[in-house]
């Protein structure tokens, strides 16, 4: 899995479990089993493919190597089971089309085995091969399933100094071991007044995170909260910023205290919440308190998959801020209901069955008085396809192939001709639309597009800007739109166009409908600048201060990418009534993004979180025609 941006570190993705949805047996270590994928079979949630499912029991550290052969279709291997055990592959790296998984149970439980194909109606003969290469964990170990022990605030004292390790840089390092458990977080400082600090945390599958300097008090000691995406032994690393550098220092670890939005909301007591209920309430001293300084209240309801929701906000006492929060942690929020009503609202298609979180905070920190929230649930009226876009004028840029060494992406130039493929299928791709691959892709060649195609664009069409490649963020002012005192990029092969430079190449556009489809790091930034033109609706990978991932297990440049192209080839038609909807793409967005439970992802700072993708309607309604799906 690769980081979607030219200067980020791996990141492991811990996915969490799914349901049953085959039928199978049971599977003992070494005892090879055959069967054969049939048409008749049930599918499976992951890729709708036919799919067999089988048990393995296991205990708390044991290990097993699954291995999948076929020789009449591309094998795809897949585990769901205890804990956060969920692990996927596509092909065993020998070249063959065979699957193989290592897996380590992070707790007693019976894990869930899927067997199917990489593609959706491949069927044909298997064998599975379940091997165990790891024996359990000491049993005395009496931490609950699932929960981490608790980690024990630590100070501790050292020093860089010639006969220390060496990076291949020049700096020295000591190491430092820590055990840790899926989910946990934890805060690590390193101060030292002889050198300027840098620390990093490197684990299971790959996870790393770093920092040099610690931003928030404005100073050379370095600062981490890191959240573990696995069972393991991690590593504390200590060194310098630059080679050579050597002294005392001091090293602190603790279980971290920050309280996020998503912390604030996923914990605690919520009280309850109906449909057309009105709830009353007031932001006071003693209520949860975020990181930023914004007090917090939550409520809570039980939505199903495909409804409509609309949440509002409203007070005369402060500036209203919502936040819904999914069953799997995906996250929305707003801030205001339209740009003349500092009132909030979301008006969103959940894209999951389950209990939900509404979040009633203020915009800025510490404000405080009396609000009420009101929650209406729906079901979204069916639209006709002649009242859809007709035609599809759409500027697709893929870019893979970056100047120099080492900035390449795999598959990101595949989205785009992938995208242009769907929609052609489709029938609806306008013959003006351009597709710009590596090379191409210039900053005067994207204007030149999207002048020519935003000027053949009539009022009853859509415009659709679609980009995958690298992502930045740069300095620049701090404003209303850039409060982080950031410009989100992306970036063209002979260099970047920020969210300012996108805003105004969007003035020539005269569609009634615009889609702005952005999969690369920190995209979620250009939601503030681009989305709030009337007409535009934007589909983001991530937050504006998180990195993106590339999505190998669909061969796909990135995971918006696919569920885009998927989506638009009728996947994101709910009600299958051959119109996509502006709500109905969204939710389908999320549902997809919610099914990979934990995509991580980090910040330039080297912070760690999950990937969600960022869904903006701006001004379009949740019943806006976005594609009638034509022939296929």
């Amino acid at each position: 899995m690769n980081i979607r941006t030219a200067a980020a570190v791996f990141l492991a993705a811990a996915l969490a479990a799914c349901g049953q949805f085959g039928a199978g047996g049971g599977l003992q270590a070494g005892q090879p089993v055959s069967g054969t994928l049939e048409a008749t079979e049930t599918k499976s949630d992951q890729n709708n493919a036919v799919a067999d499912t089988f048990q393995l029991n296991g205990r708390q550290g044991e290990q097993y190597t699954l291995t999948l052969t076929s020789e009449a279709f591309d094998s795809y291997l897949y585990v769901r089971g205890p804990g956060a055990l969920s692990q996927d592959n596509d092909d065993d790296g020998s070249g063959s089309y065979n699957s193989r998984l290592n897996i380590t149970f992070p707790e007693n439980g019976t894990a869930q085995i899927y067997v199917t194909s990489f593609s959706r109606n491949a069927t044909g003969a298997y064998q599975l091969l379940v091997e165990r290469t790891g024996e359990a964990t000491d049993p005395a170990n009496t931490t609950a399933p699932g929960q981490a022990p608790p980690i024990a605030a630590q100070q501790l004292a050292g020093t860089l100094a010639q006969g220390d390790t060496t990076l291949n840089s020049g700096e020295f390092a000591d190491t430092y071991p820590l055990q840790g458990v899926a989910g946990q977080q934890i805060e690590i400082s390193l101060n030292s007044q002889q050198f300027d600090t840098y620390v990093a945390i490197s684990g299971p599958g790959g996870f790393q995170q770093y920092n040099d300097d610690d931003t928030e008090n404005n100073s050379r000691n370095s600062r981490l909260v890191a959240t573990l995406p696995a069972n393991g032994e991690y590593t504390i690393h200590v060194t310098s910023y630059a080679a050579g550098e050597t002294g005392a220092y001091q090293l602190a670890i603790a279980p971290s205290t920050t309280t996020t939005a998503g912390g604030a909301l996923a914990g605690g007591d919520a009280q309850s919440f109906t449909a057309g209920q009105t709830m009353n309430g007031e932001l006071a001293q003693g209520d949860t308190t975020l990181n930023s300084g914004e007090f917090i209240d939550t409520f809570s309801f039980q939505g199903e998959a495909g409804q409509r929701v609309t949440i509002d906000m409203r007070s005369t006492a402060l500036d209203p801020y919502l936040l819904l929060l999914a069953p799997s942690g995906a996250q929305e929020d707003n801030d205001d209901a339209s740009a003349s009503d500092r009132n909030a609202r979301i008006e969103t298609t959940l894209a999951e069955t389950g209990q939900y979180r509404i979040g009633a905070t203020s915009y800025q920190p510490g404000e405080r008085g009396a609000y009420v929230v009101t929650l209406q649930q729906g079901n979204a009226p069916q639209v006709s396809a002649n009242s859809s876009a007709r035609r599809v004028f759409a500027v697709m840029v893929g870019i893979s192939d970056y100047p120099g060494s080492g900035n390449d992406l795999p598959l990101t130039a595949e989205d785009a001709r992938k995208l242009q493929q769907a929609l052609a299928r489709q029938g609806t791709l306008a013959p003006e639309s351009v597709t710009l691959i590596d090379a191409q892709a210039t900053r005067a060649g994207l204007r030149q597009a999207f002048q020519r195609v935003a000027a053949a664009a009539g009022p009853d069409d859509l415009f659709l800007f679609f980009y995958s490649g690298h992502g930045n963020q740069v300095r620049g002012q701090v404003s209303a739109t850039e409060p982080d005192g950031k410009d989100e990029t992306i970036e063209m092969v002979d260099g970047s166009i920020t969210d300012d430079e996108l805003n105004q190449m969007f003035q020539q556009v005269h569609a009634q409908t615009s889609l702005l489809i952005l999969d690369s790091c920190f995209s979620g930034g250009f939601a503030r600048d681009v989305v709030s033109r009337p007409g535009v609706m934007g589909l983001f990978s991530s937050e504006e201060d998180l990195t993106s991932s590339v999505a190998e297990k669909f061969q796909a440049g990135g995971f918006l990418s696919h569920f885009i192209q998927t989506g638009l080839e009728g996947g994101a038609d709910e009600n299958r009534d051959r119109v996509i909807t502006a709500g109905e793409l969204g939710a389908y967005v999320r549902r997809e993004f919610a099914r990979e439970e934990r995509i991580t992802a980090s910040t330039q700072e080297g912070q760690s979180n999950y990937q969600f993708p960022v869904v903006e309607r701006g001004a379009v309604q949740v019943d806006a025609p976005i594609l009638g799906l034509g022939r296929t």
